[in-house]
């Protein structure tokens, strides 16, 4: 694993829906560990156990049996509230279909998740404009999202998942609903922030996009069918690392 700590820990996981001979088991003894500052690709066809396994990996679900620990949290006996509290601290999400609030500024929108630990305004707006900046939207912080592209309205997602300092970034299928010019965009952020630490887990159906991932795991009938490292490992990392973005854990941290 890229850290010395594993920021997932899922121990044989399964999820079983209804119950008898109607019984679904959506997944069927899953065991993976992601380690800190991995950038981890999963895929699988319709029906393979990758959604059920996202929002179990999101928190938004609990297994049927087995044990996931995030970030040394042992999530898969706490209460609903205890969850909430979980997603909105360690887990930063970037869906499909974007979720931003219509007619609010790219950076209130940033600034969202800030909110609900009482932060103030000042410090908010100060902070989201980092996240904004780390993904090169800051010039069109005012901009709200219908007078954004759909390429710069997935970024702004980004910046909002990222502004909580979250432990994981929890992608599904964010390229989903964008071109090929705005995928590789999208791309390319990830891949900066994985060359400075981020730990990222992208959920994609698209060969093209699980590839920029140092690893990929398969799914097929909820179970891992395979787990590879990729040779080109770091490539896209050093590709990053060369681009001229000002974007650092540390900087982060102290924003």
């Amino acid at each position: 694993m890229a850290g010395t700590r594993a920021v997932l820990d899922v121990r044989d996981v399964r999820k079983v829906y209804g119950a008898g001979e109607t019984a679904v088991r959506a997944l069927d003894g899953v065991t993976l560990q992601v380690g800190c500052g991995e950038y981890v690709a999963i895929m699988g066809s319709s029906g393979s156990g990758k959604s059920t396994l996202m929002n179990i990996l999101g928190c938004l679900d609990i297994p049927s049996s087995g044990r996931y620990l995030l970030d040394g949290v042992d999530v898969s006996s706490l209460s609903d509230s205890q969850l909430a509290l979980v997603r909105n601290r360690l887990i930063g999400f970037v869906f499909q279909s974007f979720n931003l609030i219509p007619r609010t500024s790219a950076v209130a929108n940033v600034a969202l998740p800030l909110a609900y630990s009482g932060m103030r305004a000042a410090e908010r707006r100060r902070r989201a404009m980092f996240a904004l900046d780390v993904v090169g939207l800051a010039d069109r912080a005012e901009h709200e999202p219908n007078q954004l592209s759909g390429g710069q309205q997935q970024r702004v997602a980004v910046a909002r998942a990222l502004v909580t300092e979250p432990a994981l970034l929890l992608a599904d299928e964010p390229t989903g609903n964008l071109d090929s010019h705005a995928t590789e965009d999208l791309l390319a952020v990830l891949d900066d922030l994985h060359a400075v630490g981020r730990t990222i887990v992208l959920i994609t159906h698209e060969e093209e996009v699980g590839a920029r991932a140092d690893r990929l795991i398969r799914l097929l009938d909820g179970r891992v069918t395979s787990d590879v490292r990729r040779q080109h490992a770091g490539r896209h990392a050093a590709e990053a690392a060369g681009r001229n973005l000002v974007v650092s854990t540390a900087g982060a941290r102290a924003a």
